[in-house]
């Protein structure tokens, strides 16, 4: 244990290397269109980016961490793994494209501009091609960053070359279809040269057989779904029941928050492929509350600085047309520390078989969201939402911590066989 921190460090450096020019290259593209377009071009494109990120988790549907933790489980059997997984992913992206034309279709937008939504997210159906979550169990972290530069720094390069033209959006549509077709190829060519030989003893091909069943990854798919929701249905929610303003607003605020959570998550992703692989003593290691505190304490502070300097960091960044997103960033930036602690018990739920538990919680949390939004949005719009969001993270955070102190695959001394189960 005394070299896990160093091998921790450098597996965060790895994947935060590409994360972080992927993270510049979003901000960038962020800013120019603040700063060159305003407030509305911002919400359209945050409403289209919003759109994408619901693509993700609906084509992994729970493919992504099961399939990762059968990888990092189960080498030799990576091949039957990524066949099974792969052809899914492929369905589930078939399905999707119906979903978002209705969407696009129901926005309080231009009909232009519900149809460069609609493009624009379907090209993020690309993702079913990508290996990056066989990449990631097999912790090849490098390669999962680099990729994830590459789609932000595509659409940048493409706003740029297209900065003069009078359909600019569409330019952005351009870069990501380029993006993504490369980071799929890359995927690709990688998982040619480096696939292992299947070896693994027929125990084990029924083992990954049983946990890519669809009653089991299912379940991991909707709460992750539910997670996002709660995470970020709100900009999907102001698309329909606000106006692109409000959105561009939202989005601001919204986004200064995430640069802090992305950098955080970095440390999660890290630290999935080793949680899966833990026994119920090591896993007993991880919830000690000293390390709960001092994830609570950094979040607490992190979101005290946000908050005091809040004004001229939006004028800075975005333009003092922003700055009516200050009381927005006053209240988002107190969810950090709240989803400090969510995100690291709910990626160690899930990296340790507990899908049907993290599924109750995110949908009682995520309901809450909804319901709230529902009721307060078509009054008071951003503001509402992003109240609403500190209520559900309290939900959300009492749900996981019930969840913990009764879950049986962390209490149970037979452990092999709860897991199993």
């Amino acid at each position: 244990m005394k070299a896990f921190p160093g091998h921790l460090f450098r597996n965060i450096l790895h994947l935060g290397s590409g994360e972080a020019i992927g993270r510049l290259c979003s901000i960038a593209t962020l800013l120019f269109l603040a700063h060159r377009y305003g407030v509305v071009l911002v919400g359209v494109y945050a409403l289209a980016q919003s759109m994408a990120q619901y693509s993700v988790p609906f084509i992994d549907f729970g493919l992504k961490h099961v399939g990762a933790r059968l990888v990092a489980q189960y080498p030799r059997a990576s091949q039957e793994i990524v066949h099974q997984v792969q052809r899914r992913r492929f369905l589930m992206a078939a399905l999707l494209l119906p979903f978002l034309l209705i969407y696009a279709g129901m926005t309080n937008l231009p009909p232009d501009l519900k149809v460069y939504l609609f493009f624009f997210a379907a090209i993020c159906t690309l993702h079913a091609f990508s290996l990056d979550w066989a990449a990631w169990g097999k912790e090849q972290l490098h390669l999962v960053g680099l990729a994830r530069s590459i789609v932000p720094a595509s659409i940048l390069l493409f706003l740029v070359l297209g900065r003069n033209s009078q359909h600019v959006l569409w330019w952005v549509v351009l870069g990501n279809a380029f993006g993504n077709v490369l980071q799929g190829t890359i995927f690709w060519l990688w998982w040619r040269r480096h696939k292992t030989a299947p070896e693994e003893p027929d125990g084990a091909l029924s083992v990954v057989r049983d946990s890519l069943a669809w009653r089991r990854t299912s379940i991991m798919g909707m709460a992750w779904l539910c997670n996002l929701a709660f995470n970020a249905i709100d900009m999907l929610m102001l698309g329909v029941m606000s106006n692109p303003q409000q959105v561009g607003l939202y989005s601001a605020a919204y986004r200064i928050v995430n640069q802090v959570l992305f950098t955080y998550y970095l440390l999660t992703q890290v630290l999935y492929p080793q949680l899966a692989r833990q026994d119920l003593q090591q896993r007993m290691r991880m919830l000690k509350p000293r390390i709960l505190f001092s994830l609570l304490g950094v979040g607490v502070a992190i979101a005290a600085v946000l908050s005091i300097s809040r004004r001229p960091v939006l004028a800075i960044l975005f333009g003092h047309q922003f700055l009516p997103a200050a009381l927005l960033l006053l209240l988002l930036a107190w969810a950090i520390p709240f989803d400090f602690l969510t995100s690291y018990l709910s990626n160690a739920y899930i990296a340790w078989g507990m899908e049907k538990k993290i599924l109750l919680c995110t949908i009682v949390a995520a309901g809450s969201n909804i319901v709230l939004n529902l009721i307060w949005i078509p009054s008071y719009g951003a503001t509402a939402a992003a109240v609403n969001t500190l209520i559900s993270y309290v939900i959300f955070l009492i749900g996981l911590a019930l969840t913990g102190r009764y879950a049986e695959e962390l209490t149970s001394q037979l452990h092999p066989q709860a897991e199993a189960r």
